[in-house]
């Protein structure tokens, strides 16, 4: 608890910051998006994504008539539910709300229902899925629209720098990756600062972890394996942890944070599909680079990684395929697969048979006439028994 004049300074000199903050890049996701009265609007990501500048865009033509509070002030630290009815009276009577980070507040559901009653308009901000949805699933059922942001996609990034899209601007891409931030210091230490912070603020210290250097390693152990599959008893014994539950809360928590994301393998079995290795993907490339030495010479896994991540943006319902080979990518769709993908940074013919063999038994076996393999920069056309494979050029499939 606070005191009432602790938050008028902070509310005062927030406001006054977000008047002249840099509007930024406009976001893809920002034409998807518009403030509305009947749902709360959630925006949801990484740290450093960019969450508060979309925001920030949301505010735009409202003339500074709306309210915004950052919980992740400092000034503000243990702040409370019971402070809420505090932030009301500095605030007045205001139609339009702002909230950055407000996960960090216990029970904050119960204020954002209590303005959505009041038919407010009401835009918050969170790092944490897990949390959010918890909350949301119990006080705001059917009354919020949530929007996942990711670090810059390859078409922002290339507004960003001022680069054309082709394959010196794609090959920087998975080079940089996408923070914001971090393109605009170009200081590693900032993305290797940043998992720090993740991993410390928001995993360690929220779950109460006895052991930090054992989830710090996990976590590192899972970036250095973009691509590659991963089983939870492979990840107890190699770190000694004592049960395979336990591993899987870390890497649940990793999830939660957007720290990693975990691709299942296709199975018609619910069982299988819980029980079958996964594949795990990270949130940026330039992220990854910075927190692992394993992909100096391997930037076939960081394309890949990249790949996920389009297809991740796009909301799509995802796994990998394998029997004889592999596919990458199974995308479905309203209970039916629909598209199948492989990446691969550079068809030659040590690989080729392997990349078409992976996908003709996808194919197959989905009763698919087609599918797409993404690499860094050739296109061509194959037929195997009727069937047409594509090989597409990452810079015009993304």
């Amino acid at each position: 608890m606070i005191l009432q004049s602790e938050i008028e300074v902070s509310v005062r000199e927030q406001k006054q910051f977000l008047q002249q903050a840099n509007v930024g890049l406009s976001r893809g996701v920002l034409l998807e998006m518009a403030l509305r009265s009947d749902y709360v609007t959630i925006i949801t990501g990484i740290r450093r994504c960019g969450k508060s500048t979309l925001m920030h865009q949301l505010m735009e033509g409202l003339n500074g008539e709306f309210a915004y509070f950052n919980f992740e002030d400092p000034r503000v630290f243990g702040f409370d539910v019971n402070d809420f009815v505090k932030l009301e009276n500095v605030f007045g009577n205001q139609q339009v709300y702002f909230f950055d980070e407000i996960q960090n507040i216990e029970n904050w559901e119960l204020f954002i229902r209590k303005l959505h009653d009041q038919g407010k308009t009401v835009c918050i901000t969170g790092s944490n899925a897990s949390l959010l949805s918890k909350e949301l699933g119990t006080r705001l059922t059917g009354r919020h629209l949530q929007k996942e942001l990711f670090p810059f996609d390859y078409a922002e990034f290339c507004a960003y720098l001022v680069m054309e899209k082709n394959i010196e601007s794609l090959d920087r891409y998975l080079e940089l990756g996408g923070f914001p931030s971090y393109l605009k210091n170009g200081q590693l230490v900032y993305l290797q600062q940043l998992f720090r912070d993740i991993l410390y603020r928001d995993i360690i210290v929220r779950h109460g972890v006895r052991n930090a250097k054992i989830i710090e390693g996990i976590a590192l152990y899972l970036i250095s394996n973009v691509g590659k599959e991963f089983s939870l008893n492979g990840i107890k014994k190699t770190f000694d942890v004592g049960s395979a539950n336990s591993v899987a809360d870390y890497v649940a928590w990793f999830e939660d944070s957007y720290l990693l994301f975990t691709l299942p393998r296709f199975s018609w079995s619910l069982k299988s599909i819980a029980v079958n290795p996964k594949k795990v993907y990270t949130i940026d490339s330039g992220f990854a680079q910075a927190n692992s030495l394993s992909f100096s010479e391997d930037k076939g896994r960081l394309f890949e990684n990249m790949i996920y991540l389009k297809l991740r943006r796009e909301g799509k319902e995802l796994y990998y395929f394998r029997e004889k080979g592999e596919c990458d990518f199974v995308v479905k769709e309203q209970q039916q697969v629909t598209t199948l993908i492989q990446a691969c940074y550079e068809l030659h013919p040590d690989n080729l048979q392997r990349e078409l063999n992976g996908l003709k038994e996808a194919m197959d076996f989905f009763g698919l006439d087609h599918g797409t393999i993404v690499t860094r920069n050739q296109n061509d056309e194959f037929i195997l028994d009727g069937k047409n494979i594509s090989a597409v050029s990452a810079d015009r499939w993304l």
